[in-house]
């Protein structure tokens, strides 16, 4: 029976052999089948890769809040494991508030804060660690499961690994940080703070971009001629948020809440001069700190703005005109949140909105990076 069914069928030879025709419809549906294993293979690693990306997202929104409500120090010990469990009884609650109670933060700032207080500002912490480890599990399973299902490429592979990596030292470094406020301080350095927030923004674009380039073709600078300045904006956002990170560590939010003037004048005095030597002024003067945010602050919204204008009028792809239209949105929002946040003195809510917008301008800006560096014909094009 099973011969006689073999033999009713047309071997592939006769069916090649059947006309140009038949011939390329064989071919199409050959080529059809193989993107669909190829999008059905690649969709969930995408999928997660996106997904971490959120968490990384959340996790430097939750440190945001952990440094506006000054909690990062309430957790005295670095445990990488038998930290995620926090207290859960009486005895456990006076042993952590006992610790807390021993460093300069407590003395100096915090003396006698009722365990109730202390709790808040201990789950604001605990919370931001507990993430963290969330974000290793959620990479490190899913890349297990993954790679022995066949859905991640070989060369992908060491990417992977490297972010792995990546996210340990973070948290190596968030101790690190943590350090530095225990001992002769009643906050963490802000040298150690913009490494950190760094750190995670670094991984944050390398996740992103990963997860772009997925079934895509690799990217080349020499793809368009928008390619480089593209590449610049994003660096200039970085250097941004690096810049942001010592506004937060020295609390230069909270003074000089005018806006555009500042200190009554646009280039108040004492700058570079305070301290010394003068490059100290770059990173511990808050009057300078702030000053500098505001400039780089221009810098990036002229640098767009003209970006922007220039593709959208080029008449190029419709994709390169809409990337670059959604990052100029992405600026306005973050220009106007900055100067809210400024003029009421940094609330929480404010504060932390900022940040986020932070993180969305930089991801529009790495998708019109990206966009403009495919090196395909767009079918867009107008």
């Amino acid at each position: 029976m099973s011969v006689r069914r073999m033999a009713l069928l047309p071997s592939p030879h006769l069916l090649l052999n059947e006309g140009p025709g038949l011939r390329q419809a064989v071919q199409m549906s050959s080529q059809v089948l193989t993107a669909g294993a190829e999008t059905r293979s690649h969709t969930p690693v995408r999928a997660w890769l996106f997904c971490v990306a959120g968490l990384v997202f959340a996790m430097v929104i939750v440190g945001g809040a952990t440094r506006l409500t000054h909690s990062g120090l309430s957790i005295t010990q670095w445990k990488p494991i038998l930290g995620a469990i926090p207290p859960l009884n009486a005895a456990d609650w006076h042993d952590a508030f006992t610790r807390y109670k021993a460093i300069p933060e407590y003395e100096i700032l915090n003396k006698g804060m009722t365990l109730a207080q202390f709790q808040f500002i201990y789950w604001w912490e605990w919370s931001h660690r507990f993430l963290g480890r969330f974000i290793g599990v959620a990479f490190l399973l899913p890349l297990i499961f993954l790679w022995f299902t066949g859905r991640i490429e070989r060369a992908m592979l060491p990417r992977l690994i490297g972010l792995f990596i990546l996210g340990g030292l973070q948290g190596a470094l968030g101790w690190y940080m943590v350090m530095s406020g225990l001992v002769d301080r009643t906050d963490v350095s802000q040298y150690r703070l913009a490494a950190h927030l760094s750190l995670a923004a670094l991984i944050y674009v390398a996740l992103l971009w990963t997860a772009f380039g997925i079934d895509r073709p690799p990217r080349s600078l020499g793809a368009s001629r928008y390619s480089i300045m593209a590449l610049v904006i994003v660096a200039l956002i970085y250097l941004q948020l690096a810049a942001g990170a010592f506004v937060a560590g020295l609390d230069a939010g909270m003074a000089y809440n005018t806006w555009p003037l500042m200190d009554g004048t646009l280039v108040p005095a004492g700058l570079y001069t305070t301290l010394h030597p003068a490059w100290r002024n770059l990173f511990e003067n808050a009057m300078t700190v702030q000053f500098d945010h505001r400039m780089i602050a221009y810098v990036v919204a002229l640098a767009i703005a003209v970006h922007a204008a220039r593709v959208m009028m080029s008449g190029g792809p419709a994709s390169h005109a809409r990337s670059a239209a959604l990052m100029l949105v992405a600026m306005l929002a973050q220009v106007s949140l900055g100067i809210a946040t400024l003029l009421d003195q940094v609330p929480i809510d404010l504060g932390l909105a900022h940040q986020a917008g932070a993180l969305i301008l930089l991801a529009a800006a790495l998708w019109h990076l990206h966009t403009v560096t495919s090196p395909s014909p767009d079918p867009d094009r107008q």
